[in-house]
């Protein structure tokens, strides 16, 4: 079915918003992949904030144009799925966890930051923890200091504390 042009510059114009606010965009074939699975990719997808929509390519070159996905428009060719994402990892972890466990969905590459990632680079990024885990990371990183000193000083309080209790029962059984 093809689209008129009010249809098309609809199509443009909310891809464009896409990745105006999106930080990543990621590109999978997805020739041969059931109707069932792609409906679970897009649920764990939408359950993770990242938007997928399968798009006429030359749409998607002319949304992406300008933007910092316009690096990797040359590569936006036969049956694309694109995944975009504000969490910088968000996308890439969706469509590489699904790509483990379906082999019929291919990851082609993608874009972060205004740089173009090949299939390896999506990995990598796929392989970063979430902002969640990082900042909880963070926080126990910051608290290993204050927790050490804490617990050192409360042994210090019960050594000191302990041995003066120790100290002073053996001179009430001499009396």
């Amino acid at each position: 079915m093809s689209l008129n042009r009010s249809e098309k510059e609809a199509v443009i114009s909310e891809v464009t918003s896409l990745a105006a606010k999106a930080q990543t965009l990621v590109m999978a074939e997805y020739r041969g992949i059931t109707v069932a699975d792609m409906t679970r990719l897009r649920n764990d997808a939408r359950a993770k904030g990242v938007s997928l929509s399968v798009l006429k390519n030359t749409l998607a070159r002319r949304a992406v144009a300008g933007s910092a996905f316009e690096v990797i428009g040359d590569q936006m060719t036969g049956p694309l799925i694109y995944g975009f994402s504000e969490d910088a990892v968000a996308a890439a972890k969706v469509v590489a966890d699904f790509a483990k466990t379906n082999d019929k969905l291919v990851i082609r590459g993608g874009a972060f930051g205004g740089k173009a990632l090949d299939v390896d680079g999506v990995k990598q990024l796929a392989n970063i923890p979430t902002k969640e885990v990082l900042l909880a990371q963070l926080l126990g990183l910051m608290q290993s200091p204050i927790s050490r000193t804490a617990r050192v000083l409360a042994a210090l309080a019960e050594k000191r504390g302990g041995g003066e209790a120790q100290e002073a029962a053996p001179a009430d059984q001499a009396a």
